[in-house]
């Protein structure tokens, strides 16, 4: 079984769940991509375990309010660029904690760090010794959330 498409999938599926579950909107992955170029806002955590490394949920600001309006029904118009930050790094905890309990009780099971939040226009990552990158794109409506993990 070719690893990185089995973790992909738990974290995307991870995502899908959480993202569903707070705010009724129903991802679904539209691509794989292999580019490491992030959006506006990104939540990221540690992963570690037998395999180690870091997990990226990135958006839009826009995309993030959308999001925020779903999970607190908030208007969109309110909804301030920090409380789309928090949204961005509660999603990233949320994905992790969601995957990490998927995985317990495998070979793949992992510990995560706190979450936080890195806000940039055309942010690049340049991991060295990388071993495998999983980048899937979600959408829904008019929601795009990308998920990226490298290991």
């Amino acid at each position: 079984m070719d690893l990185s498409i089995d973790l992909g999938s738990v974290f995307s599926d991870a995502l899908i769940e959480i993202v569903s579950t707070v705010t009724g909107l129903k991802l679904n992955v539209t691509s794989d991509d292999i580019d490491l170029d992030f959006n506006e806002i990104t939540g990221l955590m540690s992963i570690s375990g037998k395999k180690s490394g870091l997990l990226f949920v990135t958006a839009s600001e826009k995309d993030w309010r959308i999001l925020c309006t779903k999970m607190t029904g908030t208007d969109k118009a309110d909804v301030t660029r920090d409380e789309a930050e928090d949204v961005a790094c509660e999603f990233v905890n949320m994905t992790g904690g969601n995957a990490k309990i998927r995985l317990i009780n495998t070979e793949n099971a992992f510990e995560i760090s706190q979450p936080i939040v890195v806000t940039s226009e055309n942010m690049k990552l340049i991991a060295k010794r990388k071993t495998y990158v999983i980048s899937k794109t979600l959408r829904c409506d008019d929601v795009t959330v990308k998920l990226k993990i490298v290991f």
